[in-house]
């Protein structure tokens, strides 16, 4: 996962294809309201930002909006994988309408759409058991500190081409990473698989994730009880991300219809946030409670 932006891009919020641009030139196009439904593109099996029974962050998000709105909801699901914005926000037959006309998670200043003002920044975050040996650790400092022989004994899982890889290298514990592929074929695969199932099962000792993944799954999972420390960036190595909203560049009134909605909803955004278990950080790299 990114250089977090590549990270995110490719990861559990998201690997997006590069959208092949008409040599025509087109008038601007805007999402179709006549019918007053907010149509939203989504990950069917990408807990925890959306899923099919509506279960995700990005769900709550949308149902807000759409009473906001008075709209109906409806989405579209695809995959997160290669070709994620071509297939859904971009895509629209001939006489047709598009398939969706918002995706509710991108990194911020992502270049496949227009995005949002960001509403809200998080963090990567070290995920383990609690009774393992590692409770003391409530910092990224602690857990560098422990014994020398104990950290060369656990197995830390992380999906490749993140900043933990990086940390990991620059720690000389490279040794110790357990790598996941960011990208899978199988649709039933989901990023907290991670954590769910290899770090609840003991084939990993610690993962280092996206802080929302981690925030969720550590609040669902029940035994053992998971432990989240949200990681600081230093020189050099970024850990925080703004998150943003996006659609389709030349649809400005809908894009500031959005951000009116963005910034009218804050209390109610940061509550659903929370909720999720999603540890929020400010512009200095503080937790926000």
């Amino acid at each position: 996962m990114h250089n977090l932006r590549n990270a995110i891009k490719r990861s559990t919020t998201a690997v997006l294809a590069v959208v092949v641009l008409s040599l025509f030139a087109a008038p601007p196009v805007f999402a179709d309201d006549t019918d007053k439904t907010l149509r939203v593109c989504q990950d069917p099996n990408n807990l925890p930002f959306s899923d099919t029974k509506g279960q995700g962050i990005e769900n709550k998000l949308a149902e807000l909006f759409a009473k906001k709105l008075g709209w109906k909801l409806d989405y579209f699901s695809f995959p997160q994988r290669m070709g994620f914005v071509r297939n859904t926000l971009k895509f629209k037959m001939p006489g047709t309408n598009y398939r969706c006309d918002i995706i509710m998670g991108v990194p911020a200043g992502f270049d496949q759409v227009a995005t949002t003002k960001p509403y809200y920044r998080s963090t990567y975050a070290l995920v383990f058991p609690k009774g393992k040996g590692l409770d003391a650790v409530k910092s990224k400092q602690d857990f560098l500190q422990l014994d020398t022989k104990q950290l060369k004994k656990l197995k830390i899982g992380l999906y490749d081409r993140s900043p933990a890889s990086q940390w990991l290298s620059r720690r000389n514990l490279l040794e110790q990473a357990v790598p996941y592929r960011i990208l899978n074929a199988d649709p039933n695969q989901y990023p907290g698989e991670i954590i769910e199932k290899d770090l609840v099962a003991g084939k990993i000792d610690v993962a280092i994730v996206w802080g929302p993944l981690g925030g969720y799954f550590a609040k669902k999972v029940k035994q053992p009880e998971l432990m989240v420390v949200p990681l600081t960036s230093e020189p050099g190595m970024n850990f925080q991300y703004d998150m943003a909203m996006g659609v389709r560049f030349g649809e400005k009134e809908w894009k500031a219809q959005v951000d009116k909605f963005l910034e009218e909803s804050k209390p109610e955004i940061h509550a659903i946030l929370k909720e999720f278990g999603v540890p929020l950080v400010d512009e200095t790299g503080n937790i926000i409670p």
